[in-house]
């Protein structure tokens, strides 16, 4: 698997409906998948990073290339992690948790000394994931999610400072691996 920031020099439009693609997929369960037009207006906006999973070519022909995304977004010295997704069949092999270092790697480079997230208090793995990372609880957001069923879910709010990188790595294109 290679992890990689976009570096924009691919069609934005032929990568957010890939990502939107991802999206629904990992999402499956929920009503919140966003679409590709939606991916579109954010991957478009330069204070957006976009870090990327690709599967190695030799690995898997005639799969698809990216197996997950994260999108992240910068403001002062602060960091959102927008989303996190990864195609089902990618899953349980330290995709998401090396998607999420690339995220805060990408974000540290962009002067972000903190980044924060909120996910569905149903979804365990991703829970699972931030708190393993060092994401801490900050709040909740009553009834935030709306679930495929109708339902609501609260969003649990989650914060990590982020750690100054190690020597040598300032300007880095990203994880690879």
């Amino acid at each position: 698997m290679i992890l990689q920031e976009w570096d924009r020099t691919e069609p934005g439009p032929a990568l957010a409906a890939t990502l939107a693609d991802i999206h629904r997929r990992a999402f499956a369960d929920d009503s919140r998948a966003w679409s590709g037009p939606e991916i579109l207006d954010l991957i478009g906006d330069r204070a957006i990073g976009v870090c990327l999973a690709r599967r190695e070519a030799a690995c898997a022909p005639g799969r698809p290339d990216v197996v997950g995304f994260g999108l992240y977004r910068v403001a002062a010295d602060e960091a959102e992690l927008l989303t996190l997704a990864v195609l089902p069949d990618a899953r349980r092999a330290g995709c998401g948790a090396r998607l999420l270092a690339a995220c805060a790697a990408g974000a540290r480079r962009r002067g972000a000394v903190r980044m924060f997230l909120e996910v569905s208090e149903a979804n365990v793995a991703a829970r699972a994931l931030y708190g393993a990372a060092g994401f801490a609880d900050a709040g909740r957001r009553k009834g935030y999610y709306r679930r495929a069923d109708g339902s609501r879910a609260d969003a649990i709010v989650l914060v990590k400072p982020l750690a100054a990188e190690p020597p040598g790595r300032r300007g880095s294109a990203g994880a690879h691996g």
